[in-house]
């Protein structure tokens, strides 16, 4: 969904021949994993992050377009609002520094956008959900003049007959509401990780996401508000699910999705099931050769699976496969989400590289009920692992899940200072329960439940660079 396209209307037969394609592409991609002939190597690391622009008043700024011309940077690009943008990591081979290099990396390009964003009377923040963004401001009106969001727009609600998104969200307290678009998702802002590696492996990988989704997720939980109302501890889960829902209850309907099951053997079975189950809704048509994967990966890039294999290409190119684990909030520091990012690296690396199987022992409808627990109570969840029975998050991650990824960490040759840095925040923000969501809940209790002094407290404690656990009231 990268990509801009040519067109933003469709008839029949571009549906035909998009699907054609979809389907020779998809069995050369079958072959080229029959034959070995995907990338081998790993491991590396990258991330997007998914920013708010914001004016003085912390009410969303619709001024990305002249922002990103001023700007002009090539690793950063429109998002689905005029009020948010993308923030590209460039990839880094996951050894020695890598961490330390993505968060100064990070730091530098942010307070380039800052600094471009305050010469426009603006500034930016990074949050799963903005507590002062109001239903108006989620308008086509404020959609980025891009023809592959219109086109996006366009096919979801030709695919409910017109019938209105609708949002139910049943949490601390309940959201109602109803969207004649898709610009709902525009109040969801995540921050993405990218991990590249070996083929082979990539499936024991992408299971291995999908198993501690929920546990991660309750430690970095960041989005707590909605239209004023308070919801889940990460709103931004329900939401995004709902927001670009279609008609049905087959899996077309459920376009952002936990995923169907574990791999057994590949992640081809994504890719398999994208073209069985999930209809093509933006059937533009290529002219390139099929070992682009032009067709597939754009078909892949409208199914949000909260982990999504991906595939690419190297210099050399040759095709590798990435795990996109899409679960993680934005914010609420730079520090905080590369401790985010390190634990999720060094879990999942330790558990393919130490478990017995390739499922976990942890059946998948548990880390399904696991995720969704998180995103609703957070580091209180009750979730399920094996050898632990339940446990709340809080417990599991300190006796069993952090341990075992300073062991990850460590078998990738992470510096032991930066392992010990990284997870010395998770574990200090989950003895003390001090995630983004819990301390935007205080905020805004403190202040007399009003959003607009919260978000000017979480500005500012944002610009101090420190962990959200060390965040004053």
């Amino acid at each position: 969904m990268g990509e801009e396209i040519t067109r933003s209307e469709f008839e029949a037969a571009d549906f035909t021949r998009f699907n054609a394609r979809l389907s020779g592409e998809t069995a050369l991609l079958r072959e080229l994993f029959g034959h070995g002939r995907m990338a081998a190597s790993g491991y590396v690391f990258g991330y997007e992050l998914e920013a708010w622009l914001l004016d003085h008043a912390h009410f969303p700024y619709s001024i990305n377009e002249a922002f990103l011309t001023r700007l002009n940077h090539p690793l950063v690009v429109p998002e689905l609002s005029r009020f948010n943008v993308e923030l590209n990591g460039a990839p880094l081979p996951l050894r020695g520094d890598a961490l330390l290099r993505a968060e100064m990396e990070l730091e530098r390009l942010w307070d380039h956008c800052n600094a471009v964003a305050h010469a426009m009377d603006a500034h930016m923040v990074m949050i799963g959900t903005l507590p002062t963004v109001r239903d108006e401001d989620l308008s086509l009106d404020n959609i980025s003049p891009l023809k592959r969001y219109y086109a996006l727009n366009n096919e979801v609600l030709r695919r409910r007959k017109g019938r209105p998104l609708r949002v139910d969200i049943d949490g601390r307290e309940r959201l109602v509401a109803e969207h004649n678009d898709v610009m709902l998702e525009a109040a969801t802002t995540s921050f993405q990780l990218h991990l590249q590696t070996p083929a082979a492996l990539a499936h024991r990988f992408y299971n291995a996401s999908v198993a501690v989704s929920g546990p991660l997720l309750a430690a970095c939980c960041n989005a707590p508000f909605l239209f004023g109302r308070s919801l889940w501890e990460e709103t931004r889960i329900p939401l995004f699910e709902q927001a670009v829902a279609l008609a049905g209850l087959h899996a077309d309907s459920r376009r952002v999705t936990f995923g169907s099951g574990y791999l057994q053997a590949s992640v081809l079975e994504c890719f398999e099931e994208n073209l069985r189950e999930y209809p093509a809704l933006l059937p533009l048509e290529y002219q390139g050769q099929p070992a682009a994967f032009n067709h597939l990966r754009l078909h892949n890039g409208t199914i949000w699976r909260w982990n999504r294999p991906l595939i690419g290409f190297g210099r050399n190119g040759t095709p590798h496969v990435r795990i996109e684990h899409r679960t993680l909030p934005a914010g609420p520091s730079i520090l905080d989400m590369i401790a985010n990012a390190a634990a999720y690296v060094g879990l999942v690396y330790a558990l393919v590289h130490e478990g017995d199987d390739e499922t976990l022992g942890l059946p998948f409808e548990a880390a399904r009920q696991n995720f969704y627990a998180a995103a609703r109570d957070g580091l209180r969840a009750r979730l399920q692992w094996p050898g632990a029975g339940e446990a709340t998050a809080r417990e599991l991650l300190e006796q069993e899940l952090l341990p075992r990824a300073a062991r990850g960490l460590a078998m990738l040759d992470i510096d032991a200072e930066d392992i010990e840095r990284y997870l010395g925040v998770l574990r200090a923000r989950i003895a003390c329960g001090g995630t983004g969501a819990a301390w935007q809940q205080a905020c805004f209790e403190s202040r007399q439940r009003d959003s607009f002094e919260l978000m000017a407290t979480y500005c500012e404690r944002q610009r101090s660079r420190a962990p959200v656990h060390e965040w004053d009231l």
